[in-house]
């Protein structure tokens, strides 16, 4: 169980004592940046989520404190996101009817559930579930999103009336709508707009978030913007909630962890692609599975706090990294400073202007529309592109959850597609090199030795592809008359199933009633416990199993140039695999997997 299961540590008990205090000072200016840009946003994404914004404040420091206790990255930033806030907000809103206890409620408990759920995922060493959606899936997918805030927000950036219905309707009725819009509102709304982009452009340093909202309060607190029927956040309540988790119907719970797990899977992908941007540039190493049990344990304490779900954050790890944060520190002085505004400051946020945080919603998630990575996807693989452009539009044609379905199913059709997609090639001697073999598609000055055909494999054979490799494998026999012996590479082979070992066998009748000999090279020991299993070494017989192409052909021009030959069991007895040590049945062993062996070098060539 130990290889199974991972009980999480807790990284901050190494850093922490060696940590460099001649840093601090950096760190903590990265904490007050931090906090300037992750208030507003918190306000701005707890609107996505179809919530009152103290929802979204709740989740700051907890989550904080609980990633820089627990997580990998000494420089990622936790908390509300754009695209786990807009998919807790389609989820809440097809489940609580319009009730906003309910919508509070189910937000919280999705934050719980989607927290345990990562962090049962990293206890199960899961983290090569964070590989699963590919690039192009999850930039269409966020795309996707992306569009759907900002058709979602436009309403109440102009003070129009908010629109009924999927997202092709709404974007109808909001472009046909114009003529409806409410002058004071839509002015403070463009205005903050205007203010959040040009600023950004010219002065990319100021947290212009902030400054947005200090001036649009101070600008509240002189004129009365609900009597010119400008819509106003509302009561925002004093500092912190107590622990607790809220109270739901039995009924509620199973869409709410359906949901929880999509929760978890748009939020680690934002997370561990945050993360491993600045682990590349910081040269260190960042650990998936840790990254599970952080990020759990940071929706979990957001939730108890009575906050919406986190994850890692883009924006505000690069605004840390640009003003100097070198460690956790600045998470833990985050939630410090964070906490502080919300004991101190929070009422005042009630006077907010609705619009001015519509503009910040609107202007936090343009940049994740990225159009310049559709046209690369587009240029170097169609397929990259359809897959991008599908996962957009099932978002946008069928909404957010279901378009994150389409989109899992894209990435699983995408999988199987190139798993099945397996080229089987001829292979020949490398001149000049010894031991080494190559493709001789575009090499015709690689030598093949008359009577035996040396196949490889570029791809793992399973049960998707077997029968299709069985039928292009007899498809080269039968382009090579002269055929005597077939040699079959299989190292890209780690792993075999029953369906994959029953073409095998298929494999050695077909060539048998051509009169062929079948001979396999470069079989790994997990893939050789199979074939003892499923009987193809004792069809096979012990002597045509080799550790390198160079042995099999060795043995196979023996075979062919004598009659009748067969190999004494002593001879070459190092050579050949020994399919009867108890390497095959030991789990433990992985000497066959180091030993012996034409390298992969030599083998792509």
């Amino acid at each position: 169980m130990g290889g199974l299961i991972r009980w999480p540590g807790a990284p901050i008990l190494r850093w922490l004592p060696a940590y460099d205090r001649s840093r601090l000072r950096g760190d903590l200016l990265a904490a007050a940046v931090v906090t300037a840009l992750v208030i507003p946003q918190a306000l701005g994404y707890a609107a996505i989520a179809g919530v009152p914004v103290q929802v979204g404040l709740y989740a700051i420091p907890g989550a904080l404190l609980a990633y820089a206790v627990l997580g990998s990255s000494p420089h990622l930033v936790v908390g509300p996101v754009s695209t786990v806030s807009v998919v807790s907000g389609s989820i809440v809103a097809a489940q609580a009817g319009g009730d906003p206890d309910r919508a509070v409620a189910f937000t919280i408990v999705l934050a719980l559930l989607s927290g345990l759920v990562l962090l049962l995922a990293g206890i199960l060493r899961l983290g090569w579930v964070a590989e699963f959606l590919s690039k192009p899936i999850v930039t269409g997918f966020v795309f996707g999103l992306s569009l759907v805030i900002i058709i979602t927000e436009t309403p109440r950036l102009l003070g129009l009336p908010v629109p009924e219905g999927g997202n092709p309707r709404q974007a109808f009725e909001v472009v046909t709508g114009l003529t409806e819009l409410h002058p004071p509102t839509a002015a403070i709304g463009l205005g903050a707009v205007l203010v959040l982009f040009l600023g950004g452009r010219l002065l990319p340093r100021v947290p212009w978030g902030l400054v947005l909202v200090v001036v649009a309060l101070l600008v509240s607190a002189g004129v009365d913007l609900q009597e010119a029927g400008v819509e106003v956040i509302g009561e925002v309540p004093r500092g912190l909630q107590a622990p607790g988790v809220p109270e739901i119907a039995a009924a509620d719970l199973p869409g709410l962890l359906f949901g929880a797990g999509a929760l978890a899977l748009v939020g680690l992908a934002e997370t561990l692609s945050a993360a491993r941007m600045y682990a590349n540039v910081g040269g260190y190493r960042i650990d998936a599975d840790q990254e599970f049990v952080a990020t759990g344990m940071s929706n979990v304490f957001s939730g108890l706090s009575g906050g919406l779900g986190v994850a890692g954050s883009l924006s505000k790890t690069a605004a840390a990294v640009r003003t100097g944060a070198s460690s956790q520190v600045t998470g833990l002085a985050t939630a410090l400073i964070a906490g502080g505004v919300l004991l101190l400051f929070a009422p005042a946020l009630g006077d907010l202007a609705r619009t001015v945080l519509a503009a910040i919603v609107i202007h936090a998630v343009w940049g994740l529309m990225d159009l310049r990575a559709l046209r690369r996807f587009q240029r170097v693989r169609r397929n990259d592109f359809v897959a991008a452009v599908g996962a957009l539009l099932g978002v946008l044609v069928f909404g957010t959850l279901n378009g994150l379905l389409i989109a899992i199913g894209l990435s699983v059709l995408g999988l199987i597609y190139r798993a099945g997609r397996v080229e089987v090639e001829e292979m020949g001697r490398i001149e000049g090199e010894k031991a080494a073999w190559g493709s001789v598609s575009g090499h015709p000055e690689r030598r093949t030795i008359e009577g035996i055909l040396i196949l490889r494999l570029n791809a793992p054979l399973f049960w998707v592809n077997a029968a299709p490799v069985v039928d292009r494998i007899v498809e080269h026999v039968d382009a090579a008359p002269d055929t005597r012996i077939v040699i079959l590479d299989l190292e890209a082979t780690d792993q075999l199933d029953t369906t994959s070992a029953d073409a095998l066998m298929e494999l050695i009748d077909r060539l048998e009633e051509r009169g062929i000999d079948l001979s396999l090279v470069r079989v790994l020991r997990q893939v050789r416990r199979v074939l003892h299993r499923t009987g193809i070494v004792d069809r096979l017989g012990y002597d045509h199993m080799w550790r390198t192409i160079s042995q099999g052909v060795k043995r196979a021009r023996k075979r062919l140039g004598v009659e009748g030959w067969e190999p004494d069991p002593t001879e070459g007895a190092d050579e050949h695999i020994a399919v009867r040590s108890e390497a095959d049945e030991d789990p433990g062993s992985d000497e066959d997997r180091t030993r012996g062996g034409d390298s992969l070098t030599s083998r792509r060539r």
